[in-house]
């Protein structure tokens, strides 16, 4: 089923002017009116055959009982180009690959794309040339693969809760990496968690939703300066939310689940606080209440994996958690804007790294450590950091 043009522009209409009265659009293909512009578009998206939809080569299966050594990630892939990066990461070994966020640039057609589109169509044509990518086609095969989401991917640039067309994005999401089936798509949102290996090898990967539910970030008051680019932290006592109260009450629950270590991605950056893009840091209640419930929890071996940025970078710092925090960003596959970058928080270990890169995850059982490191786009480490597993509060 297709949105006709005169459907779309009363679905526009109602989104623009949601308090307008008059007769809803769609309201002839369901049981009683609308009661939103949003709610007229979710009752169309639910008629949507998800068979339509663009869907990636068929994966493999999640090796839930084996024993992980080695995990790669990365993120910040735009499916119109060539990249090396996602070619040369197709040559690693891995137990699992992390494809962290910007998965695709399904939102750049438009200025008013967060408006007018209601049918997704830039996004699922994007996820269409994803999955005709040789590189992805490669990774796919060869790697068993979990998945979130970050803005591009979304389907609105840096957008949050009040994206109006957020339920078909998640759609489009979950049915191409094949997760309409499975847990997370019986719910709203896309964050969802594994448990890989036995007893005294447990690797636990906690995906989350940073968009469907965070609120709206609080802008600049000086565009473009240093440390204040886009957005500047929310004050003390003001709203914020960045996971909603479910997904909040859904990690709790998981960081209470068996497990030695756990990796916690996020498709944005979570330690750093010296830059004004996109961060954790924006809504710092927020921040501090992740931090506080690792802690409330007893969840030990936690460690951040993020992208975004478009820069790798990795952060190291004591006393944030009951042990020491750690942090591993990995960006960008093939968006790279620079070759260096004079950002220097105070928690980063050694340089940024803007270059093409992908990150990696090794894990020696035996050593009692683990490494995190920055790849670039011909395989060779750039950054690294070594991290014994009593240093995050591993036995």
């Amino acid at each position: 089923m297709r949105l006709s043009s005169l459907a779309v522009i009363g679905a526009f209409g109602l989104v623009s002017c949601a308090t307008e009265s008059g007769q809803p659009a769609f309201s002839d293909l369901f049981e009683g009116e609308p009661q939103s512009a949003v709610e007229a578009l979710n009752r169309y998206y639910a008629t949507i055959d998800p068979a339509t939809l663009p869907q990636a080569p068929a994966g493999l299966e999640l090796p839930l009982e084996q024993t992980l050594t080695r995990i790669l990630l990365a993120s910040c892939n735009d499916e119109e180009q060539e990249s090396p990066a996602l070619a040369q990461l197709a040559e690693e070994e891995a137990d699992l690959f992390l494809m962290i966020g910007d998965n695709v640039y399904g939102d750049r057609d438009g200025r008013d794309y967060v408006n007018s589109q209601p049918e997704l169509e830039e996004l699922r044509e994007s996820f269409s040339e994803l999955a005709e990518r040789a590189e992805f086609q490669a990774v796919r095969a060869k790697f068993p693969m979990m998945v979130a989401w970050d803005d591009h991917d979304y389907g609105a640039n840096d957008g949050g809760k009040h994206f109006a067309f957020r339920e078909y994005a998640e759609l489009i999401h979950e049915t191409f990496w094949g997760l309409g089936n499975v847990d997370v798509g019986h719910w709203p949102g896309t964050y969802y968690a594994r448990t890989f290996g036995t007893d005294g090898k447990r690797v636990q990967v906690i995906v989350l939703d940073t968009r469907f539910f965070r609120s709206d970030l609080t802008p600049t008051d000086e565009y473009n300066a240093a440390g204040k680019e886009r957005y500047i932290p929310a004050p003390e006592g003001s709203y914020q939310d960045m996971l909603g109260n479910t997904q909040w009450t859904w990690l709790q629950n998981r960081l209470q689940d068996e497990a030695d270590l756990r990796l916690i991605v996020s498709s944005i950056q979570v330690m750093p606080t010296v830059h004004g893009w996109e961060s954790w840091d924006k809504l710092p209640a927020e921040r501090q209440r992740l931090f506080d419930l690792v802690e409330s929890t007893g969840a030990d071996g936690v460690v951040f994996l993020t992208g975004d940025r478009h820069t790798g970078f990795i952060y190291e710092e004591p006393g944030v958690l009951p042990y020491g925090a750690n942090e591993l960003t990995a960006s960008s596959l093939n968006v790279s804007f620079a070759t260096e970058s004079p950002e220097m928080d105070s928690r980063q270990v050694a340089a940024a790294f803007p270059p093409e890169n992908y990150g990696v995850v090794e894990i020696d059982w035996d050593a009692g450590k683990l490494n995190l490191l920055l790849k670039d786009n011909q395989g060779v480490i750039v950054r690294e950091n070594e991290i014994a597993f009593s240093d995050i509060g591993v036995e």
